[in-house]
């Protein structure tokens, strides 16, 4: 895939989810775009108390903030942060002690995702603009990375997961929630799943997702179908460390 193809999509998913957070904002109910709302899979039972716009633009597959087993203290990154449910909920868990960031390309969720932390009056998280290619923050600075269906998205997977290896600590671990499809797929029947900027469309398969990351550096890597997404396709549960 060239430059410009990664642009062009890498822009339909910006403009996707921008629109999203819009709607969200304006207080209407929201989906990733998948027809049968296979994609957002219930995932988050300890939302009370949590501000309503949050809750409603949850986006995602799963809960990795309980995949991740996160403990009081730690600093916990959310590649694709959106509306900023799972960053609120992993401030949450690690306390004032510790520190819950989110990253996110789109401005238009950054906005909802601060105002719902604003609304939430949390003081250990932030919110940070940027792709997750290219993770903006320094080599070995977090314990942990979680992502709820965001992953898939990417048209450079091996460098999103080089760059989760680059800045979790040794020892630093992911706990990943995303949408894979069985091996005996092809690219093109992949494609075949709907919109490129969507949550079925083009993801990746279960081989290749494991071995990207063995690529990367992870050890311990797990991962476990959760429900079935679409024809072939399913929300899979990520696991792995940086030694």
């Amino acid at each position: 895939m060239g430059s410009a193809d990664r642009d062009e999509i890498r822009a339909a998913v910006a403009a996707r989810y921008a629109g999203l957070a819009r709607a969200a904002q304006a207080g209407q109910a929201i989906s990733d775009g998948d027809p049968d709302g296979e994609c957002n899979a219930p995932g988050h039972p300890d939302t009370g108390g949590l501000p309503e716009a949050a809750v409603r633009a949850s986006l995602g597959c799963g809960n990795p903030v309980a995949v991740a087993d996160l403990r009081p203290g730690e600093t916990v990154l959310d590649l694709g942060s959106g509306g900023g449910i799972d960053v609120l909920l992993s401030a949450r868990r690690v306390g004032l002690a510790g520190k819950a960031y989110g990253l996110d390309m789109t401005e238009e969720m950054l906005d909802l995702a601060r105002a719902n932390a604003r609304a939430a009056c949390a003081e250990n998280v932030e919110f940070l603009r940027g792709q997750i290619e290219a993770i903006p923050l320094p080599d070995s600075s977090v314990d942990v990375i979680i992502s709820n269906c965001v992953i898939n998205l990417s048209t450079d997977r091996p460098a999103v997961f080089a760059e989760s290896f680059r800045v979790l600590r040794p020892g630093g671990r992911l706990g990943i929630t995303d949408i894979l499809a069985e091996d005996h797929l092809t690219a093109a029947e992949r494609l075949e799943r709907g919109d490129r900027a969507g949550c079925l469309a083009g993801a990746p398969s279960f081989a290749e997702y494991r071995g990207g990351l063995a690529r990367a550096g992870f050890t311990g890597i797990t991962i476990t179908p959760a429900q079935q997404a679409g024809d072939g396709v399913h929300s899979a549960i990520i696991r792995a460390a940086k030694p």
